[in-house]
C-alpha cells in the first residue's frame, strides 16, 4: 500500500509540474462580413478541434517545431497557416475565410475592442516609450486624456474626476502597489512605480469601475509586465536619467524574466526654478518581473522593486514679481539651512497560477511592501514684500523701492515613518459557458504603522513673533507689547503606533449575449470589505480602536446596436467606498482618529464610442458624463502633492462632468488625440453651504499628436498639449477656507520631441554596427515649450501695516530643453 500510495504520489507530482512541450493557438473566425463562422474544422496532424457558435477555437499544437495548421469549411475557401511556437506560449490568430479565392487576410483584434464594453481606455506601449515627456512613467500620457488631471511636471500624482491624489488603485500584473507616505512636493517625488520599459499593456478606468478593483473612490490604473519571448536589452539616456531594460528566457521556454534599471536626476528642472539652490535630488529603482511554467497548468511569477529616493535641498535666495502692471509687487527670500529626506521602499510579490481546466483558473498572491521614510529639515527664511520700481528707463528699474512687509520665518521638521504591509490573496474565474464569467477574490491585508511627527514654524514680522491665532487671548501686537509666552505659529508632535486588519472579497459575474440583433454585456458585482484599527494611543475621545463593514455593489451594461453606424452606448453605476487609509485617520495635529468612516459615493457614468472612417483611416470619438454623490467625506487641504486630512467625516460632497476624447490616425501610420473635460466639484463643510474642492478643475483640453516628415519618415515628432483652468488655491494657516475661494492662474503647458530614426526594426541594413542593434533612436525634446508660468501653490505673506494676506504665488518650471538617446538589442 504505501509502494501504491507512492506511486500514486509520483504520478500525480510528474502530471502537475511536468515539463510542458505545447503551445497554444486560439483566436475568433471571422467571414468577409466580419460575422463569426460556426463549425470550422480546424486541424494540426492528429490533433483537431471546431469553432463555437461565436467562431472562438482554442488548439494545443506541439511545441518549438513547424506546425501545419489547417482550417476548412463547406462553404468557405481553406486557410493554411505554419506555426512555430515556444513551449506555453498562447498565440491569438485570427483568419478570414471568404467564399472566393482571393487570398486570405489576417485580422488582428485590438485590445481595445475587448475592453471598450468594461469602460476602460488602454494605452499601446508603443505610445508610452515613444513619447517620454517631463514625467518619468506612464502619468506623461495620462495627462492628456480627459478626466485626468496633472498640474505639476515635477510629480506623477494626479486626481481623477475630482478626486484627490489618494483616491486612485494602481495595480500591476493584478498586484496592488503602494506609493511613500510623506512626500510632500514634486521635488522629492522621483520616479512612477512603473517602468515603461517593462510594460506590455496599460488600461485606465476613470469612474464606475468593475467589482474586481478595489475600494477606492476615482480611478484605476491597471498594468500589465510582460512574459519575454526572446532575449534582448533597450537603453535610454536623457540629461535627466537613464533607464536599462533587459529581458531572457529559457531554451525550454519555462522560465522568462525582466529586469528594468532607472535613475532619474531633476536638477535640470529644480535649477531652472525662481529659487536659486545647491541641490541633489537622487532617485534610483530596480523591478524585475520572473515567471517559472512548472507545467501547463502551474505558473509561479515574482515581482519585485527596490527604489530608493535621496534629496538634498538647500536654497539661497528667491525673488518673485506678482502683482498688477500699477501695482507691482516683489517678494525677495533669503535663505539659510537644508532639507535631507529620505525614502526607500522593498516590495516583492509572489503570485500563483494552477490551470485547473480550460473553463476554471484558481490563483493565489502573496505580497509584502516596506517603506522607511526620513523627512529632516532646518530653513531660516529672511523675506521683504514690497513695490517694485517700474519706471521704464531707470537704473533701479525691478529693484524693491519700498517694504510693506520685513520677517523671517523658521521651519524645523523630524518626521520618521515606518510601515509595513502584507497581503494574502486568492482570486479565481470560472467560465460558466462561452459568454458568461464568474470571477471572485478574498483578501486579508495587515497594516502596521510607526510614525513620529516633529514640525514646528516660528514666523518673526518687523521683529514681533506671530503667535497662533487663538482668539481667547488679547493680543494686540504691534501696537501694545504682549508679556504672555512665545509660542511656534505651528506646532505639531506626535508617535503613532497603528495597526490595521482588513478583510475583503468580491464576486462578479459577466456576460454577453445578443438582444435582437444588437450585442449586448452585462456585469454585476459586489465587494465586501471589514477593518480594523488599533491605535497605542487613544485619540481625545479615548477611543484607540474601531471596527467596521462596508458592501459596494456594482454593475455596468453595453449594447452595440446592429446599425450601419459603428456605435456602443454604455451605462456603469454603484456604490464606491474608501475605508481610511493611515493618513486618512491621522488630523491636522498628528493625533490618529480611528473612528473615521468610510468616505461612500454613488457613481453613474453614461457613455458612447463611435468608430468611423476618415480618409480611409480609422477614428474613434469616445464620450462620457458622470456624476457622483459623495457622503461621509473626510475633508482635506492641498499643499503642493502634501495632503493634510482632517479625519473628521463632517462634509458632503458631488461631481459632475462630461469628457470627450476623438482618437485616430490623423497622420497615416501614427496615434494622436484630442480631447476635452469639463468638471464641478463642490463640497459642503459643516453645513455650511457649499464651496469648489481643492480638485475643482472646471475645463481641461489635452491634445498629444505624433507626426513625421514624409519625404524623411524616420524624422517624427510629438507635441503634448496640456491646457487646465485654475484650482483653489488654498488658504493660510488656520483660516476659514470660505473666505478664500480665489484661483491659481490657469495650467498651460506644452512639450515638443523630435526625434530621428538611426536604426528602424523594419529595415535591414548592410552596415555591421547597425545590424548590432534593432532600433537607435536620437531626439531633442523642448518642455514649456512657450515659457508659460505655472503655479502649483501660493506662499502667504502678512503685511504688517494692513495685516493683510498677500498670496504670493510658488511658479513651476520654465522652458527647459533635454537630450534622449534610446536603443534596442
Amino acid at each position: 500500500m504505501k509502494l501504491n500510495f507512492l506511486l500514486w504520489i509520483a504520478l500525480f507530482g510528474f502530471s502537475f509540474f511536468g515539463i510542458s512541450q505545447t503551445a497554444t493557438i486560439k483566436g475568433v473566425i471571422l467571414d468577409d462580413t466580419q460575422q463569426p463562422i460556426f463549425d470550422v474544422s480546424i486541424k494540426a496532424g492528429d490533433q483537431g478541434t471546431t469553432s463555437n457558435e461565436n467562431g472562438f477555437f482554442e488548439l494545443k499544437i506541439p511545441a518549438n517545431t513547424d506546425v501545419t495548421v489547417i482550417f476548412s469549411h463547406l462553404s468557405h475557401q481553406s486557410v493554411t497557416q505554419t506555426f512555430n511556437l515556444k513551449s506555453g506560449q498562447e498565440l491569438e490568430f485570427n483568419p478570414v475565410m471568404k467564399v472566393d479565392v482571393e487570398q486570405i487576410g489576417v485580422v488582428v483584434i485590438n485590445t481595445n475592442t475587448r475592453q471598450q464594453v468594461d469602460g476602460v481606455v488602454t494605452i499601446t506601449p508603443e505610445v508610452l516609450r515613444t513619447i517620454k515627456g517631463a514625467q518619468p512613467g506612464v502619468e506623461n500620457i495620462l495627462k492628456t486624456l480627459p478626466g485626468f488631471n496633472i498640474s505639476n511636471e515635477l510629480s506623477t500624482q494626479y486626481s481623477v474626476r475630482g478626486g484627490n491624489f489618494d483616491e486612485n488603485l494602481v495595480y500591476v500584473n493584478e498586484i496592488e502597489v503602494y506609493r511613500p507616505f510623506l512626500i510632500r512636493s514634486g521635488q522629492q517625488e522621483g520616479l512612477s512605480f512603473v517602468n515603461t520599459d517593462l510594460v506590455q499593456n496599460v488600461d485606465f478606468s476613470a469612474g464606475g469601475f468593475q467589482a474586481k478593483y478595489g475600494d477606492k473612490l476615482s480611478s484605476v490604473l491597471d498594468i500589465t509586465y510582460r512574459n519575454p519571448l526572446k532575449f534582448g536589452i533597450r537603453a535610454d539616456a536623457s540629461l535627466l536619467g537613464g533607464s536599462l531594460a533587459a529581458e531572457t528566457v529559457s531554451k525550454d521556454s519555462k522560465f522568462s524574466g525582466i529586469v528594468g534599471l532607472r535613475y532619474r536626476d531633476n536638477s535640470l528642472f529644480i535649477n531652472s526654478l525662481e529659487t536659486e539652490t545647491n541641490v541633489r535630488p537622487v532617485f534610483a529603482d530596480a523591478q524585475t518581473y520572473l515567471t517559472y511554467k512548472f507545467s501547463d497548468k502551474f505558473h509561479l511569477n515574482f515581482l519585485g522593486n527596490v527604489s530608493l529616493n535621496k534629496y538634498t535641498f538647500r536654497p539661497k535666495n528667491r525673488q518673485t514679481n506678482f502683482g498688477t502692471l500699477d501695482e507691482p509687487v516683489a517678494l525677495l527670500v533669503f535663505y539659510d539651512g537644508q532639507e535631507k529626506d529620505e525614502y526607500l521602499t522593498t516590495f516583492g510579490a509572489f503570485k500563483a497560477n494552477y490551470f485547473a481546466s480550460e473553463d476554471l483558473t484558481l490563483k493565489l498572491i502573496g505580497s509584502a511592501y516596506h517603506t522607511t521614510e526620513e523627512e529632516y529639515f532646518d530653513i531660516f527664511a529672511q523675506y521683504r514684500l514690497g513695490e517694485v520700481n517700474s519706471n521704464i528707463g531707470d537704473e533701479n528699474l525691478g529693484e524693491v523701492e519700498f517694504s510693506e512687509g520685513i520677517g523671517s520665518q523658521l521651519t524645523h521638521a523630524r518626521n520618521d515613518l515606518d510601515a509595513l504591509i502584507v497581503n494574502v490573496e486568492h482570486k479565481g474565474d470560472y467560465k460558466i459557458d462561452a459568454e458568461s464569467t464568474l470571477e471572485w477574490s478574498v483578501k486579508y491585508t495587515h497594516e502596521d504603522i510607526r510614525d513620529r511627527l516633529v514640525e514646528w514654524e516660528v514666523i518673526d514680522s518687523a521683529g514681533f513673533s506671530v503667535r497662533p491665532p487663538i482668539f481667547d487671548i488679547q493680543n494686540d501686537q504691534p501696537y501694545e507689547p504682549f508679556e504672555g509666552p512665545l509660542t511656534a505659529f505651528q506646532n505639531v508632535r506626535a508617535t503613532n503606533s497603528v495597526k490595521i486588519d482588513r478583510l475583503q472579497a468580491y464576486a462578479q459575474w459577466s456576460k454577453r449575449s445578443t438582444l435582437g440583433n444588437s450585442e449586448v454585456f452585462y456585469n454585476a458585482g459586489v465587494r465586501v470589505h471589514n477593518w480594523t484599527v488599533n491605535s497605542e494611543v487613544p485619540n481625545q475621545n479615548g477611543i484607540s480602536s474601531s471596527t467596521q463593514t462596508v458592501f459596494s455593489p456594482r454593475a455596468q451594461f453595453a449594447i452595440k446596436p446592429d446599425w450601419k453606424k459603428d456605435m456602443l452606448f454604455r451605462i456603469a453605476g454603484g456604490i464606491y467606498y474608501q475605508p481610511p487609509f493611515y493618513r486618512e485617520l491621522r488630523d491636522s495635529s498628528g493625533t490618529v482618529q480611528p473612528d473615521v468612516k468610510a468616505q461612500k459615493s454613488f457613481h453613474l457614468v453614461v457613455g458612447n464610442e463611435y468608430s468611423f472612417e476618415i480618409w480611409n483611416r480609422p477614428f474613434k470619438l469616445v464620450s462620457e458624463a458622470y456624476y457622483k454623490s459623495l457622503s461621509d467625506v473626510n475633508p482635506y487641504t492641498l499643499e503642493n502633492v502634501r495632503i493634510r486630512y482632517r479625519a473628521k467625516n463632517n462634509a458632503k460632497a458631488y461631481a459632475y462632468g462630461l469628457d470627450l476624447r476623438l482618437n485616430g490616425e490623423f497622420v497615416p501610420g501614427t496615434e494622436s488625440w484630442f480631447s476635452f473635460g469639463y468638471l464641478k466639484t463642490e463640497e459642503n463643510i459643516d453645513d455650511r453651504g457649499y464651496i469648489s474642492r481643492p480638485t475643482d478643475q472646471r475645463l481641461k483640453f489635452g491634445i498629444l499628436f505624433q507626426d513625421y516628415v514624409p519625404n524623411i519618415p524616420d524624422l517624427k515628432m510629438y507635441l503634448n498639449l496640456v491646457y487646465n483652468t485654475g484650482v483653489p488655491g488654498g488658504s493660510p494657516s488656520y483660516a476659514d477656507p470660505y473666505d478664500y475661494q480665489t484661483r491659481l492662474r490657469d495650467y498651460r503647458r506644452a512639450d515638443l520631441g523630435v526625434s530621428y530614426v538611426v536604426v528602424d526594426p523594419n529595415k535591414t541594413y548592410t552596415s555591421s554596427w547597425k545590424q548590432k542593434m534593432k532600433e537607435l533612436t536620437i531626439g531633442v525634446e523642448i518642455f514649456n515649450m512657450f515659457n508659460a508660468q505655472n503655479t502649483i501653490t501660493n506662499t502667504w505673506v502678512r503685511d504688517v501695516y494692513s495685516k493683510r494676506q498677500y498670496a504670493i504665488p510658488n511658479f513651476l518650471t520654465p522652458r527647459v530643453f533635454n537630450v534622449r538617446l534610446s536603443t534596442r538589442f
